[in-house]
């Protein structure tokens, strides 16, 4: 997938999960300071990126996801080649 790709179906789960217009997420985009994402929204977030993208988080990685380039950069480096 590309780095557009990966973005736009994140700003997909975005949008679902925390009610925010997929138009409206940028990279800069911060998950607990701007979404209001407690720990309890944040695991959530993780498993569905696990399903949206075929992959397992460890917690130790999950808690360096901090905004939505954090998670495509991640899903970009963890994607199957």
């Amino acid at each position: 997938m590309s780095e557009q790709e990966v973005f736009d179906k994140i700003a997909g789960l975005i949008e679902d999960h925390f009610q925010v217009p997929a138009a409206k997420v940028t990279k800069e985009l911060n998950f607990k300071t701007d979404l209001d994402a407690d720990s309890i929204d944040s695991v959530e977030f993780v498993l569905e990126l696990e399903d949206a993208f075929g992959a397992e988080i460890p917690d130790e990685d999950a808690e360096n996801i901090q905004t939505v380039g954090d998670a495509v950069q991640y899903v970009l480096d963890h994607q199957s080649k």
